[in-house]
């Protein structure tokens, strides 16, 4: 093993409600869409739409290309003006939604050893974000973007989690195969399913979303005084 495959939210960014994160984000867009004279409520569903089609995206398109297809089907050819209009949100007052996240302070912690270690470090974060938003929740969680070799966005990405087409493309762009990587993450529908390919999987449960009943034992899990613990003890690769 000499990759690690970090999820972001919830994982190197604690998020303790999904929900509560998705009302400041849906409040800080709706907002930002009045100042450019959109009507809020249709914006949103259209984000909510080109959301969903990017979660079923095939790999024909990025997820990018996905999204302002839906989005100007809903709202017309010319609402991919607003490109930059999301690119200034997402710079700007996207910062207001970091109030319901958290950083931890092991999380860079542990990105800085395993890159003294000598491992490779990808960020596999569902790639429903374009890379500005990305980059920023990053700076949230107290990371830098540059100690990345891979940070999957929906410019890059045309799959999503967890469709196992999501973890190939990643492996593809790392040229790696599965039993090099360690995938971490809180969400055992998207993250642990990395395992089917042959990956190893390590389930970090400050955050945990897991399904009723979904059985979890067969994980390497723990929080991350646990998951730090088990970088210190990995050897030193060149």
């Amino acid at each position: 093993m000499n990759t690690f495959i970090f999820d972001l939210d919830g994982t190197l960014l604690p998020m303790p409600s999904q929900e509560k994160f998705l009302d400041a984000y849906i409040k800080a867009l709706s907002g930002k869409m009045i100042t450019h004279g959109m009507e809020p409520q249709k914006t949103i569903q259209a984000v909510m739409s080109g959301t969903q089609l990017m979660i079923q995206n095939d790999g024909s398109v990025t997820n990018e290309e996905k999204f302002w297809q839906e989005f100007c089907r809903l709202l017309g050819k010319e609402a991919r003006q607003l490109e930059e209009v999301f690119e200034d949100f997402y710079r700007n007052e996207f910062n207001e939604v970091k109030s319901t996240t958290c950083a931890h302070p092991l999380a860079n912690e542990c990105i800085q050893l395993l890159k003294e270690k000598g491992y490779q470090i990808a960020l596999a974060t569902n790639p429903l974000f374009p890379r500005v938003a990305t980059h920023n929740r990053m700076l949230w969680a107290g990371l830098n973007p540059e100690d990345f070799d891979l940070i999957t966005t929906y410019e890059v990405s045309s799959f999503c989690k967890p469709n196992l087409e999501y973890y190939k493309e990643v492996l593809a762009s790392i040229r790696k195969k599965p039993e090099e990587c360690i995938m971490v993450g809180n969400d055992v529908s998207e993250d642990m399913c990395a395992s089917v390919l042959g990956m190893n999987t390590f389930l970090l449960k400050e955050c945990l979303i897991c399904p009723v009943g979904a059985d979890i034992t067969d994980f390497k899990q723990g929080d991350f005084n646990d998951l730090y613990d088990m970088i210190k003890e990995l050897p030193y690769i060149k």
